[in-house]
């Protein structure tokens, strides 16, 4: 079975894999699930609440919030998972060369970590979009950064436990080069933990991102993104309640969906035991 499906196998697992897969599905198919549109203003409709019109209500300018929502969706999640990627990519090249070819390279890159490292990634974040701007491309690559460090420490430590291998020995006696044995014997053998802790962090990513937009440092208007939304809804919590209620409720049970399916991956795979090992 297809590591990431044997999740599925557990009830927990299930359920908030399916809430995943629904969130993402709508993401993909907005244009097809709403006859609205995000952008376009509607005043006499402002403040209405649910309703068979508009199923969650509408916003201070008469805009549909389930659209909103639907499209705010798409926002977060993609910033959040490009810049996770981003994360685990940078941080699995930096971890491995400093944990394959060890001296001046491995102590400066632990130095970068370990400074990073002791800085919140809310802190890192915030510098970081102060300097590039807000947006989401500043969000993107404020959050990739603010999460490399995890990845190169993580990867770096699995490194270290594997390269002692039977099989690493018995590659480097028949020749293989330095290349070949991190890309085909190292690096896949670490792949694992690395990608469930990438999942797990991108729950993370995904609060992070929503607290950037609630700052107003995400997304631009009208562009919606759940932190947009929530943070313009901060204004009405008692006027619309239902603006800034929907996108908070959307961004907690996305990332507990995230988190359950990441907990129930890690028993699956076996991963608590695996990170034992390499500690």
């Amino acid at each position: 079975m297809i590591a990431p499906l044997r999740a599925f196998r557990h009830p927990q697992g299930g359920l908030a894999g399916c809430w995943l897969i629904l969130v993402i599905a709508a993401a993909l198919a907005a244009p097809l699930l709403t006859p609205y549109a995000y952008d376009v203003q509607n005043l006499p409709q402002a403040y209405q609440p649910a309703s068979a019109q508009h199923w969650l209500g509408t916003d201070e300018f008469g805009r549909d919030l389930l659209t909103r929502l639907i499209y705010g969706a798409r926002t977060s999640l993609s910033v959040s998972a490009t810049a996770i990627s981003i994360s685990v990519l940078c941080g699995m090249v930096l971890g491995a060369a400093a944990a394959w070819f060890g001296g001046w390279l491995d102590r400066t890159v632990t130095m970068v970590v370990d400074l990073s490292w002791s800085f919140p990634e809310i802190l890192i974040a915030l510098i970081l979009v102060a300097i590039i701007g807000p947006g989401t491309t500043g969000v993107m690559i404020a959050i990739a950064v603010a999460y490399i460090a995890q990845f190169t420490r993580l990867t770096r430590a699995q490194i270290m436990t594997l390269k002692g291998e039977t099989f690493i020995e018995a590659a480097r006696s028949l020749g293989a080069g330095n290349a070949h044995i991190l890309f085909r014997h190292l690096l896949p053998n670490a792949l694992a933990p690395v990608l469930v802790s990438a999942m797990l962090a991108t729950g993370d990513a995904i609060i992070l991102e929503a607290t950037l937009g609630f700052f107003g440092l995400g997304a631009q208007p009208p562009v919606p993104s759940w932190g947009g939304m929530m943070s313009a809804g901060s204004a009405l919590v008692f006027k619309a309640p239902w603006v800034i209620i929907f996108p908070g409720l959307a961004v907690a049970v996305t990332v507990v969906a995230i988190n359950l399916y990441g907990d129930a991956l890690i028993t699956e795979l076996d991963i608590r035991s695996r990170l034992r090992s390499g500690a």
